[in-house]
């Protein structure tokens, strides 16, 4: 095994043909630690995330499935005749309700796009199952790399992301991932975006530290992910999750933290750990609505429509390509 800051022949090819190894090794050889929150996503990841959705202290989904059922025909009409494109589709139980609302006259096809090719393969079958009207077209990537060309049919592309996932990437990659969608949807296409609002810290601090400690196991699962697919060692127990909102950048912050100062193999590398030392697995930006607009409008895009809750918790925005722009 190699040190740490050390290189190893063997190893380097490694990391090259697999991407899942190359960036753990670069977030656990940084300063502060970190991991991409997008390797929680295998099927294991995926079934606690989707417990974590029903859970009574994580309102997020709730508060914007209720959205979309209230609005959902408004939201429709509004699109019009159009292909959705769901970048890290997930399940998609909410995008169900905006196709429904679509219908067969107006959704000509629906296309998730997720990093776990199992657990979208099980999703397009369900949603095969309920609409069984609908044309799906799952489409396994990395949203961040990589997603579906525009509909070669004449059809707007709706690209349609909810869940405040944006709020998972710091500004400037979010920025970076509007511009994508912006370009993915085309010039006569829209970009749907939900985004979790700021509101009081306490409210935000239990729906990132349930009772039941699902969103530690969700946590921890990156670990177990690296241990089955990396043959890394980590003892997952001495690993305590640690989430907490940090009001300055206006963010919830997820760590795992070590128990006790211990080393772990990963690969052919050697991982040191500090008593107390973290990882940082997850970041969760909170917007305000002029922050979201600005945010988008800095990608290129214009708002049109705006759809929130009663308590303005959450917020689905519709975006169109601003006029005059050319990248």
């Amino acid at each position: 095994m190699t040190p740490l800051d050390g290189t190893s022949s063997c190893s380097a090819p490694a990391a090259e043909r697999n991407p899942f190894l190359a960036d753990a090794l670069a977030g656990l050889r940084a300063r502060p630690k970190r991991l991409s929150p997008k390797y929680f996503y295998d099927l294991e990841g995926s079934r606690l995330f989707d417990a974590i959705c029903d859970l009574p202290e994580y309102y997020v989904t709730r508060t914007e499935t209720a959205i979309l059922e209230q609005r959902a025909a408004e939201i429709a009409d509004r699109l019009g005749p159009c292909r959705i494109v769901e970048p890290g589709a997930g399940s998609g139980t909410k995008t169900r309700i905006l196709l429904a609302a679509l219908g067969p006259d107006r959704c000509r096809e629906y296309v998730p796009v997720d990093i776990d090719g199992e657990h979208l393969a099980h999703a397009a079958a369900q949603h095969r199952a309920a609409l069984p009207w609908l044309r799906v077209s799952p489409y396994a990537a990395d949203i961040t790399t990589a997603l579906p060309s525009r509909s070669e049919e004449g059809t707007r592309t709706v690209v349609f992301f909810p869940g405040s996932t944006i709020g998972n990437f710091d500004p400037p990659e979010a920025e970076q991932l509007l511009r994508r969608f912006r370009r993915a949807a085309g010039a006569d296409g829209r970009v749907v975006v939900g985004f979790d609002l700021k509101k009081d810290p306490s409210v935000l601090h239990a729906a990132y530290n349930d009772a039941r400690g699902v969103t530690a196991a969700f946590n921890r699962n990156v670990l177990r992910r690296m241990n089955d697919e990396l043959g890394a060692d980590f003892d997952l127990a001495a690993f305590h999750h640690y989430a907490f909102y940090a009001p300055v950048p206006g963010r919830i912050e997820m760590h795992l933290v070590s128990a006790r100062a211990q080393e772990v193999r990963l690969g052919e590398h050697v991982i040191a750990f500090e008593d107390g030392e973290s990882i940082c697995t997850e970041h969760s930006y909170k917007y305000d609505l002029a922050g979201a607009e600005r945010l988008a409008r800095a990608a290129g895009l214009r708002l049109e429509g705006r759809w929130l809750d009663a308590d303005r918790r959450f917020a689905v925005l519709s975006f169109a390509p601003a006029d005059n722009v050319v990248s």
